[in-house]
C-alpha cells in the first residue's frame, strides 16, 4: 500500500483476523497467509490484470450478451437501487479511495507530504502530471474536431498497476524509486477525487449533503474524541455517510476520501499496524478487500469492451479516444519528468542521490498506467455508450504502451543496478 515506507514489505497477519466479514471460515494460519498475500503489490496489481483480461474475454465472447446483462442487472432499494456496473464503480472504488485517504492522511502527517521541502518535487511532478495530459488530450481532440469532455481521463495513475509492474521488474531498483511513486500517487489520487467532485458533479441535493457532513462529523468525534473501538459501530455509519453522499449528488467515492482522511495517524512515525484504531491498523484490515475484491470486482464490469481489428483504427482515427490514448503514453511521461525536472532545477528541491534521471523518466513512463480511475472518469464523462466503449478502448490500449515502454526501461536499469552491486 502507498503508506508504507520502501521495501516494507506486506506486513504480518497480526490483527487482521479481527475483520469476520470475509475470509471468516478460514483457519487462522490460512486466512493471515491469504490477507497478507492481498496485501503484497504484485498480487493486487496480478489480481486487476486477471480481472481486466476475464472482463476483455467476456464481452468478446459468444456469451457476450450475459456480459451486459450481468452488469446491468439492478439491487437494491430506493435511490440506491443501482446496477452492478454503478455498485462496483460508486460503492467498491469507495473502499479503493478510503484507503487512498487513509495512506494520504498518514503521509500529511507523519510522511513525504508532512515537510513542505520534502513535498515540493513530488507535488509539482504530480501536479503537472495531471495538467499535460489534460492539455495533450484538449490539443490533439480539439485540433481534430472534437472536444473536452474526457480532458480528466489521462489525468490519473493506477497505483495498482504501476507498483505490480515495478514490484515485477525490480529486484536491484534503489528504493527511493517506489517511494518516489507512492508519494506522487497519492497526490494524484488527491486530484483525482478532487476533480471528479468539482466537475463531475451535476446538481447538489443540499440536504443529503448536509447529511454526509453531519456523518463525518460524528465520525471524527467517535474516532478522536471518544476513541470508540469497534467496526461495528463504524461500518453502518460509514454506510449511510456513503449512501447520503451519493444521494447529494457529489461522486459516492468522496466519502471514501473523506473517511480515510478523519482516520488517527500514530505522530511518532511508526507505521506498526497493530496499534488498533489508527490508520495504520485499519488500512492493514481493509487492504486486502480493496486489493483483492473492490478494485478487481470494479474492472471485471468497467473494461469488457468489444475488441475486433477495426478497435484500433476507431481510437487512432478519431479524435478524442486518440487525445486520451495520447495523454497517457504521452503526457503523463512529458509531465511527471517536467515537472520533477523543473522542480530540481529551479528550487531548492532535489531528487533522492540514490536515483538516476533515466530511473525518473522510468517512473514518468510507468505513470501512464491509468486503469481504474480513468475509467471511472471515463464512465462519469461518456454517457452514452457506443462512445463510452471507444473510450475505454483508448485508455487500454495508452496503458498498455505505457506499461511495456515502462517495462522495458526499468529492466534495463535494474540490469545496470546489479551489475553495479555485482561489483
Amino acid at each position: 500500500m502507498r503508506g508504507k515506507r520502501p521495501g516494507n514489505g506486506g506486513g504480518s497477519g497480526g490483527g487482521s483476523s479481527r475483520w469476520p466479514l470475509f475470509f471468516g471460515n478460514l483457519p487462522r494460519p490460512e486466512r493471515n497467509i491469504v490477507l497478507d498475500t492481498l496485501r503484497a503489490e504484485t498480487v493486487g496489481g496480478m489480481l486487476l490484470l486477471v480481472a481486466a483480461a476475464a472482463a476483455l474475454l467476456w464481452a468478446n465472447s459468444p456469451w457476450d450478451a450475459s456480459y451486459d446483462t450481468v452488469r446491468s442487472t439492478h439491487f437494491g432499494f430506493g435511490p440506491l437501487d443501482l446496477s452492478v456496473r454503478k455498485w462496483a464503480a460508486d460503492g467498491l472504488l469507495a473502499i479503493f479511495f478510503f484507503v487512498a485517504g487513509a495512506e494520504l492522511k498518514r503521509e500529511l502527517v507523519v510522511g513525504e507530504l508532512s515537510s513542505a521541502a520534502r513535498a515540493v518535487l513530488p507535488v509539482v511532478a504530480a501536479v503537472s502530471g495531471m495538467v499535460i495530459p489534460a492539455l495533450v488530450y484538449g490539443v490533439v481532440a480539439t485540433s481534430g474536431g472534437g472536444t473536452w469532455n474526457g480532458w480528466a481521463i489521462p489525468m490519473a495513475t493506477d497505483i495498482a498497476f504501476a507498483l505490480g509492474v515495478l514490484a515485477v521488474v525490480n529486484t536491484h531498483l534503489p528504493s527511493a524509486l517506489r517511494a518516489f511513486l507512492l508519494t506522487l500517487a497519492i497526490v494524484d489520487d488527491l486530484g483525482a477525487i478532487i476533480v471528479i467532485a468539482l466537475f463531475f458533479t451535476s446538481s447538489i441535493n443540499l440536504a443529503a449533503l448536509g447529511g454526509a457532513v453531519l456523518g463525518l462529523g460524528l465520525f471524527f468525534w467517535m474516532h478522536h474524541v471518544k476513541r470508540v473501538k469497534g467496526w461495528y459501530w463504524y461500518l453502518p455509519l460509514a454506510f449511510a455517510i456513503w449512501a447520503l453522499m451519493y444521494t447529494s449528488g457529489v461522486h459516492a467515492t468522496v466519502a471514501g476520501v473523506a473517511l480515510g482522511l478523519l482516520l488517527r495517524v500514530t505522530k511518532s512515525g511508526s507505521h506498526d499496524p497493530h496499534q488498533k484504531g489508527t490508520a495504520e491498523h485499519i488500512v492493514h484490515l481493509t487492504r486486502p478487500i480493496s486489493a483483492g475484491i473492490a478494485v478487481p470486482l470494479f474492472a471485471l464490469f468497467a473494461a469488457g469492451v468489444p475488441v475486433s481489428a477495426s478497435t484500433l483504427t476507431d481510437v487512432m482515427g478519431s479524435p478524442e479516444p486518440l487525445g486520451v490514448a495520447l495523454g497517457l503514453a504521452l503526457g503523463k511521461t512529458v509531465g511527471i519528468f517536467g515537472g520533477t525536472y523543473l522542480a530540481a532545477r529551479f528550487t531548492r528541491a532535489q531528487i533522492n542521490p540514490d536515483l538516476a534521471w533515466a530511473d525518473v523518466l522510468a517512473l514518468s513512463i510507468l505513470g501512464g498506467v491509468g486503469f481504474t480511475v480513468s475509467l471511472l472518469i471515463a464512465e462519469l464523462a461518456y454517457p452514452d455508450p457506443a462512445q463510452l466503449e471507444v473510450i475505454k478502448a483508448a485508455v487500454l490500449l495508452g496503458s498498455l504502451a505505457a506499461a511495456v515502454g515502462a517495462s522495458v526501461l526499468l529492466r534495463l536499469r535494474n540490469a545496470k543496478y546489479r551489475r553495479l552491486d555485482d561489483d
